[in-house]
């Protein structure tokens, strides 16, 4: 099996980091942290946090500007703020799919529209293989399953870097025969010291996809006047649980934008491999009003049916990909 590394020891000095690291408990000595250990990454004036459960970015600061909203230290990670989504993201139309003929049922985690929602690792612990001030590979691995029996190695490795952070999804097919993988992720993002509501979104895109009641796509419709974001719009005007498609890529990236009134500019890129981008704003987030989630995707929802841009990985190859985001002005 090979090795793999996504922390490069040309960029940085790796420290292992020691087996059993606890997860923190609160001050009264009684409940551990239900997102697990917290990984702190700091940087000249970039600082992050990373939540054990679920990879999930739980903190990004920016010249003292947050760019992620927090949420309780008492409670699970909620709305899927920040998590990583393996082996597929959004929604399997009933947990059901077919695999080269053969019915998969998978565990139904989205009762309320009866899906398989957000992958096989919202809530598993992930562990450090490496870890300095500015970078950290965390590792959990997907191990065959009801309804998914394929074995994934999957690391993820966030970098601080100068406005911002980069993220590198590693996923290897570990098993004997083909697997089906897609990747998502679920950031939330904000410029602190402007309310959300009144920061404008801004992304290029030539489709989207329409819903039924599961939320899972029926169709692909050309950009129409409620769903173009190709001009800023202000987020407190929207309601979108939307997948976008057809995105221009300039320099090998996707991008979307959250631009504040003075002209700040919070960009959210993705490289090659990422070909959709999710929009989501909700009430849920605990302690916001308003929240906006930014979550690019190799593949749209239900893709283990449609197909559409799912990736078979063959016994031993490598997947790699990257995003990111920074703030400028």
């Amino acid at each position: 099996m090979p090795a793999h590394s996504a922390v490069s020891s040309a960029d940085v000095t790796t420290l292992p980091v020691p087996p059993g690291n606890p997860p923190r408990r609160y001050a009264d000595g009684m409940a551990a942290d239900p997102t697990g250990t917290r990984f702190s990454l700091r940087a000249a004036d970039v600082s992050a946090e990373i939540a054990e459960v679920g990879a999930a970015l739980r903190a990004l600061r920016v010249g003292g500007v947050d760019l992620v909203p927090d949420y309780p230290a008492d409670v699970p990670t909620p709305a899927a703020s920040g998590i990583v989504l393996v082996p597929w993201p959004n929604r399997i139309r009933d947990g059901r799919w077919e695999d080269d003929g053969e019915l998969r049922q998978l565990a139904i985690t989205e009762p309320k529209f009866g899906n398989a929602s957000h992958g096989l690792l919202r809530f598993a612990p992930y562990r450090a293989e490496t870890q300095t001030d500015a970078a950290i590979t965390l590792r959990a691995d997907v191990f065959p399953q009801s309804g998914y029996p394929y074995h994934l190695e999957n690391r993820v490795t966030y970098r601080l870097v100068a406005g911002g952070l980069r993220v590198t999804h590693e996923i290897t097919n570990v098993g004997s025969s083909d697997a089906p993988v897609a990747v998502g992720t679920h950031p939330y993002f904000r410029i602190s010291d402007v309310d959300t509501a009144d920061l404008s979104l801004q992304l290029e895109a030539r489709t989207w996809f329409r819903l039924d009641e599961q939320n899972i796509p029926v169709a692909e419709e050309p950009i129409d006047d409620e769903h173009d974001l190709s001009a800023p719009r202000r987020v407190g005007d929207l309601a979108l649980d939307v997948a976008y498609a057809g995105l221009p890529r300039r320099e090998g990236r996707i991008e979307a934008h959250l631009i504040a009134p003075d002209g700040r500019r919070l960009n959210v890129w993705a490289g090659e491999g990422f070909e959709y981008v999710q929009v989501f704003t909700t009430d849920r987030l605990p302690g916001h009003d308003l929240a906006v989630a930014i979550e690019p995707m190799t593949a749209p929802a239900d893709a283990f049916n449609s197909g559409r841009s799912l990736r078979r990985l063959a016994p031993d190859e490598t997947w790699t990909l990257d995003w990111g985001v920074d703030l400028v002005g």
